[in-house]
């Protein structure tokens, strides 16, 4: 546990493949890909102290959903089990935990191994073509379990926000429907707290159409109100009521038709807003 230090960021490169531990753009499903300044490749840690010992927790620094093991078996072409991102809404949950194994081939090289007894394991082998995908098995005996811990320094100010798309074309009269999710948003207090059932008076909602980060900031910015600027507030999301709060600092998931995304504003110059960490993605 030496490589992960609480609320630092990391990259896991396979070994094999070197390869990087993607968030994949649906918000749910974990990839590899040869890119490595990206926020989707850069897993915040989370130190959950269990009662017998600590475990380690990763969410990613681009959508804050969690690292999961899961029972669904994986997709065809891999092995073993589906590995994804999931909402971390009950602590102590074994789907999350997870224990760096020394792998013995290095300081900075470990394997990932989940509570329940299977370990993440890049796919793709002996199938080039198949090669990006991740997964959890129970047998540990290749060169594919093993993952080199890349850890990322911070940096001092957030990243802008990409910039919004144009409008959706118009092709023969028809619309383009962007998708539509619920945002649930509450503005947090100038030391970071805030209610965290989001059943509070205080937690508000809208639906919100598309990915933009940029125009999601904008709407949120009329409605918490007179004096908020779109430059001098943070959106953080929170992936479940157990999940660290993660700054938006990406576009939103692909699809999200029906998904609920849970955001605390933060203002800016405020003791919480200086206690984020931003990581710097194009460190080496």
């Amino acid at each position: 546990m030496d490589l992960f230090h609480d609320r630092h960021h990391v990259r896991l490169r396979s070994r094999v493949h070197r390869t990087y531990l993607h968030a994949a753009e649906d918000g749910e499903s974990v990839t590899l890909s040869q890119l490595h300044a990206s926020m989707t490749a850069v897993w915040a840690v989370h130190i959950y102290n269990g009662d017998n010992c600590p475990y380690l927790l990763l969410h990613s620094a681009a959508y804050g959903r969690y690292l999961a093991a899961t029972a669904t078996p994986a997709r065809l072409g891999h092995r073993g089990l589906r590995a994804e991102l999931r909402d971390y809404d009950q602590p102590g949950v074994e789907a999350f935990m997870w224990q760096a194994v020394d792998s013995g081939c290095g300081d900075d090289v470990v394997l990932l191994r989940n509570v329940g007894g299977r370990y993440l394991r890049a796919n793709g082998r002996y199938l080039p073509w198949n090669s990006t995908g991740v997964s959890v098995d129970d047998n540990a005996s290749s060169m594919m379990y093993y993952w080199v811990v890349e850890p990322i320094p911070a940096r001092e100010d957030m990243p802008a926000l990409p910039a919004p798309p144009p409008n959706p074309p118009y092709l023969l009269g028809v619309i383009h429907v962007e998708p539509a999710r619920l945002i649930r948003f509450v503005r947090a207090l100038d030391n970071g707290h805030y209610p965290e059932d989001p059943e509070h008076e205080a937690w508000r909602q809208f639906w919100f159409r598309g990915r933009s980060a940029f125009r999601l900031r904008d709407d949120l910015r009329f409605l918490v109100g007179a004096g908020v600027y779109y430059r001098n507030i943070a959106m953080c999301v929170r992936a479940g009521r157990y999940g660290r709060l993660t700054p938006l600092v990406v576009d939103l998931p692909d699809g999200g038709h029906g998904e609920t995304l849970e955001i605390v504003l933060i203002r800016a110059e405020t003791p919480a807003y200086n206690g984020l960490r931003h990581p710097d993605v194009n460190a080496e």
